[in-house]
């Protein structure tokens, strides 16, 4: 197999990366390109398998007539950057590091909770022995609903039951999750929303998720819940967040991922002190290279047999 590695080097140590396929006898047959390397169009031609993120590299690859590419790799959970129609009308097969994410982004979000909750963040932007304005908040007994019960959703949900068990789902369509008390469907989540305490947005980027967290979601809020996003920034209105939170609709918001990134300087969430920005970090950890790559050297020595893969193959129809 032809396989190019283009992995963002801000993410993924590339030579740790060397290192792992190296030492992986997956790979001993396999001629491994990298996309720091300089590639001709020729090289490009014979490459059977991407794996990164880099959508203008896949693109270039796709425009070739005698492409030879057969599966993309995605070094993410989200693949909403992704050129999903071509690789759909070619049958490219794509597959996801959905799954490893889970663990970091809950133990982000549980963070971020207590951050505001504990009056953290004040602290912080403070350093003086000065109160908060606002007693602080205990999670206890309140009212959490999880927009997305997938991995992420599932696992935050499990963390939190240590403090409360109103631990609410939303999916497209209603159906019961693991870990969440009661589940609901996008359509009927407005209602139940409403009376929620915390608001926890992990949902993927579909063309029915894009701005769904908008002017008209947050004016049926009732108990100025705190907002967290950590699913997909375009699915949170950015204007509208900023409105919702200038009007008191919402206690306060945290951050992992905005619409646009980066955020630029001069956004005014940035200097609201009820907000918490961090930079789409939450679902890296130190081992997340080599659980991306043993993840993808398993899905290629199936790929290999018969040019199936057994994890974390994409629906390219639904976008997830």
């Amino acid at each position: 197999m032809n396989i190019l590695i283009a992995a963002p080097s801000a993410n993924f140590d590339i030579s740790k990366i060397k290192q792992l396929i190296n030492h992986d006898a997956n790979f001993y047959n396999d001629q491994i390109y990298y996309s720091n390397d300089l590639l001709t169009a020729k090289d490009l031609k014979i490459i059977d398998i991407v794996v990164g993120n880099d959508q203008n590299l896949v693109d270039t690859i796709l425009a070739q007539s005698t492409s030879q590419l057969r599966w993309v790799q995605a070094l993410s959970a989200g693949i909403d950057y992704l050129p999903l129609q071509k690789l759909r009308q070619k049958n490219i097969l794509l597959t996801t590091l959905k799954g490893l994410h889970a663990e970091p982004i809950a133990e982000t979000i549980l963070g971020m909770i207590l951050s505001n909750y504990r009056a953290l963040n004040f602290a912080v932007q403070n350093q003086k022995w000065q109160k908060p304005q606002h007693v602080s908040k205990m999670i206890k007994n309140k009212k959490v609903v999880i927009f997305g019960t997938g991995n992420i959703g599932s696992r935050t949900a499990q963390l939190l039951q240590v403090f409360t068990n109103q631990i609410i789902g939303i999916n497209h369509n209603g159906h019961s999750a693991t870990n969440f008390s009661q589940t609901f469907s996008t359509d009927t989540s407005t209602k139940i929303a409403s009376t929620a305490d915390i608001i926890i947005n992990t949902m993927p980027l579909t063309p029915t998720t894009k701005n769904f967290f908008n002017t008209k979601f947050f004016n049926q809020l009732k108990q100025q819940p705190l907002f967290i996003s950590v699913g997909r920034g375009p699915s949170t209105n950015t204007q509208d967040l900023i409105t919702a939170l200038k009007q008191h609709q919402l206690s306060g918001a945290a951050l992992d991922v905005t619409d646009p990134e980066p955020l630029p300087n001069d956004n005014p969430l940035w200097a609201m002190d009820n907000v918490l920005i961090t930079p789409h970090i939450s679902g890296i950890y130190s081992e997340y290279t080599e659980e991306a790559i043993h993840l993808f050297s398993k899905n290629l020595q199936q790929f290999k047999k018969n040019g199936t893969v057994l994890i974390n193959q994409a629906d390219l129809n639904i976008g997830y």
